[in-house]
């Protein structure tokens, strides 16, 4: 199920959390009220950390992970890097990375499988990605766009990208991803999808502004209708006990 939440009058709200399958970030706050949201929907089945990123409270734009690890920057404070590593689950692995493009979930958009980077990301940086959070790494742009984490969002379900992408480009991104992609909108047709909306395979969080047309659109190709953690855990047991046998 999606759900609407404002960070202090601020509809980005993906620009002040993170949100993978194991785990969710979110900026201190002076408020609790933008916490609580998250952890009434999620509080039950993965950890909700407070926490601020090289003393920002820009968690969602500074950091990128999935279910396997969390890249941070070079410039997160040996505290705030403590914090994170002993709120996670053990099997996430923490890592920072000597990157200059330091806005790291501007610059990557990834799922448990697949991340989609920015053209001019360091060599080494990409070795890091694959290790680290255990994907197939692509250099790709969105709509034209190399800002790859603001323009697009995507799950292992489904994914939103900037409404200005082309049918060939979404066919592209599609095939690469193996998951079904729509061109769309947040926060009443705002292009900038990794601002305003933060997602995992069971939940989704968007900007107060969000319209009912475009929450529709999220739930649908998130697959967030029928999603229950449980029973995504129950899939993946399956899929696993499949390729087993």
């Amino acid at each position: 199920m999606a759900v609407r939440a404002q960070f202090e009058n601020s509809c980005d709200i993906g620009v002040f959390a993170t949100l993978t399958n194991s785990y969710c970030l979110v900026a201190l706050g002076a408020a609790e009220n933008f916490y609580s949201v998250f952890e009434a929907e999620l509080a039950d089945h993965i950890p909700v950390v407070k926490t601020s990123i090289a003393g920002t409270r820009l968690v969602g734009r500074m950091c990128v992970g999935n279910k396997n690890g969390l890249l941070l920057p070079h410039t997160t404070t040996d505290q705030e890097l403590m914090h994170i590593r002993n709120s996670l689950p053990d099997e996430v692995i923490v890592q920072r990375v000597e990157e200059r493009l330091s806005a790291l979930g501007n610059c990557i958009a990834v799922n448990d499988y697949v991340a989609l980077i920015h053209p001019d990301l360091d060599s080494e940086t990409e070795e890091i990605i694959a290790d680290v959070l255990g994907v197939e790494v692509f250099r790709q742009t969105i709509a034209g766009n190399i800002l790859v984490g603001s323009y697009c969002k995507f799950t292992n379900q489904g994914g939103l990208v900037h409404p200005s992408t082309t049918v060939e480009d979404l066919d592209e991104l599609s095939s690469l991803l193996q998951v079904p992609l729509v061109a769309g909108t947040v926060n009443r047709g705002s292009d900038v999808i990794g601002a305003g909306l933060v997602s995992n395979d069971w939940a989704a969080f968007t900007g107060m502004d969000t319209t009912s047309t475009e929450l529709a659109v999220i739930e649908s190709i998130f697959k967030l209708r029928s999603a229950q953690p449980s029973q995504i855990v129950q899939d993946m047991r399956s899929t696993i006990i499949d390729s087993m046998m």
